[in-house]
């Protein structure tokens, strides 16, 4: 276990801690967790992961400013992606997933190219509802956490192996927090539209 690795970790379970209480602080803890990150797995050869890291930083800049003034000047409200949205995406999440583990598999030596995959693809569906604040984020979070446990456990990985599996937790936990800030939002909005 290095430096870099704890430094990663801790920076990085600050920002996702503060993703689940629907905090704006996420996203420029983020970005330093995510510089960290791409350092750490580029010395792991998770090739897709630095990928991700580098795509978590402009993403996280554009989820501050989107939190901060999405709506009209006001914070972007939770809402939900829907159903359809989530049938559409899942699949084609696994079609670049595949086409980019090809690419790894062929061109370089990263290990475990499919999983690597995966860990990107899916990543990069969670963060994106994530930024809109789309309540099946916690979803794909969950998916994406349950394929980095092992993982990364396989690289010798071992304290952000765990911390995977803790946000992993903290996704459930996050899921059922974000749904009763939804329900509220749209009870106070049926509550204020009942004429007197």
């Amino acid at each position: 276990m290095s430096a870099l690795e704890i430094a990663s970790n801790l920076i990085t379970t600050m920002s996702i801690l503060l993703a689940g209480r629907n905090s704006v602080h996420t996203w420029w803890t983020g970005i330093l967790g995510c510089v960290l990150f791409g350092l750490l797995f580029f010395q792991a050869q998770l090739y897709a992961d630095v990928t991700l890291q580098i795509f978590f930083v402009v993403t996280s800049a554009y989820g501050w400013m989107h939190w901060r003034r999405g709506n009209n000047g006001q914070a972007k409200p939770i809402t939900r992606a829907g159903l359809r949205h989530v049938a559409l995406i899942a699949p084609l999440g696994l079609l670049v997933a595949s086409l980019y583990a090809l690419m790894l598999h062929r061109f370089t030596d990263a290990y475990a190219p499919l999983l690597d995959s995966l860990v990107l693809t899916f990543s990069v569906i969670a963060q994106c509802l994530l930024m809109q604040r789309r309540l099946e984020a916690w979803w794909f979070w969950l998916l994406v956490n349950t394929i980095a446990v092992p993982l990364f456990a396989s690289r010798e990985l071992y304290l952000t192996s765990f911390l995977y599996a803790c946000y992993w937790v903290n996704a459930i936990v996050a899921f059922f927090y974000w749904r009763s800030q939804l329900t509220k939002d749209i009870d106070a909005t049926a509550s204020a539209n009942v004429p007197a």
